[in-house]
């Protein structure tokens, strides 16, 4: 395209979603010493790391990306996470659940029960082994009522506690990103996108995503309103039958938790359809341990967590 088109070509919403999340991967790198790129294998991480090569190309990624992995894993997304990262010029750090429980670290909740929770211990571990002093997430505020209490610059204690009462003002977009020695930052360059500024932005830059966030046809049980995907943590229950349906998953997670719905969206532009008629966000609707948890989101992320 030559430099005249582009400067005629008209900005919209996207663009200036993307400069925005630019400018914040930027100036926390400018600011911060040893940061680090979380990544799920989501659709969310996804468009993350996509954004902080755009950011810093051609030098390459000037930080690493690191997964917490809970050994509960859907196979296509560790397989999409080593692909991704790879193509993406990345260096990976795993920081595994299971070497957390093997080390005492944290309590082995038992066979096919969730691991979620017990990723916070595993995250903030690996923050402190390695020196990181900020995280990229790929957290929006459209997800839970929680992290739409969260700022742009999450900044969390020597403990890794997140205190709501005690956040920086951001106000035009002005951020701080000066921490202390054993203090450590959590930054959400998609804090202002929505599900479905994600999908559009996935379409328009050809996004790769693991196949499970397509219809595909899937070996599921119903349990507590949710499509659980059948497999070595997941068996029916009492009465329960597991039937063979087209589901999709709109987010990525530990299996023993993350529901799938039913749906029949093959392609980008069918799944954006499903997300606009959508009444629900994709964690309100699929996770879990969003719905049924004893603890709230506020007080896991208080904990420590993503």
């Amino acid at each position: 395209m030559s430099p005249q088109k582009m400067i005629n070509q008209p900005i919209d919403h996207l663009d200036l979603l993307e400069s925005h999340a630019i400018f914040i991967l930027r100036e926390v790198v400018a600011e911060c010493e040893r940061p680090v790129l979380l990544f799920s294998g989501g659709k969310d991480s996804a468009v993350l790391l996509h954004l902080a090569v755009k950011a810093f190309e051609p030098s390459g990624l000037p930080f690493p990306i690191l997964h917490i992995d809970t050994g509960h894993n859907f196979p296509e997304v560790i397989e999409f996470r080593d692909e991704f990262v790879k193509a993406a010029g990345g260096q990976l750090y795993v920081a595994s659940v299971q070497e957390s429980i093997d080390q005492g670290r944290v309590v082995d909740p038992g066979h096919g029960e969730s691991r979620n929770r017990l990723q916070t211990v595993t995250l903030l571990d690996a923050i402190t082994k390695h020196r990181f002093d900020a995280a990229f997430g790929g957290a929006r505020r459209d997800e839970d009522k929680a992290r739409a209490k969260e700022r742009v610059l999450s900044f969390r204690d020597a403990f890794g506690q997140w205190d709501p009462r005690r956040q920086r003002p951001e106000l035009w977009h002005l951020y701080q990103g000066h921490v202390t020695p054993g203090e450590h930052l959590r930054a959400f360059p998609l804090s202002d996108w929505t599900e479905l500024d994600i999908w559009r932005y996935i379409e328009r830059k050809k996004i790769d995503l693991p196949s499970i966030y397509f219809a595909h046809e899937r070996e599921v049980i119903e349990r507590d309103g949710m499509l659980l995907s059948v497999n070595e943590w997941i068996h029916p229950r009492g009465n329960e039958t597991h039937h063979s349906q087209m589901v999709r998953y709109r987010t990525v997670g530990d299996v023993t938790c993350t529901g799938a719905i039913a749906s029949e969206a093959t392609t980008i532009d069918e799944v954006i359809d499903e997300v606009i008629t959508s009444t629900v966000s994709e964690r309100g609707a699929t996770r879990a341990d969003d719905r049924f948890s004893e603890t709230s989101m506020e007080d896991r992320k208080r904990e420590g967590y993503f």
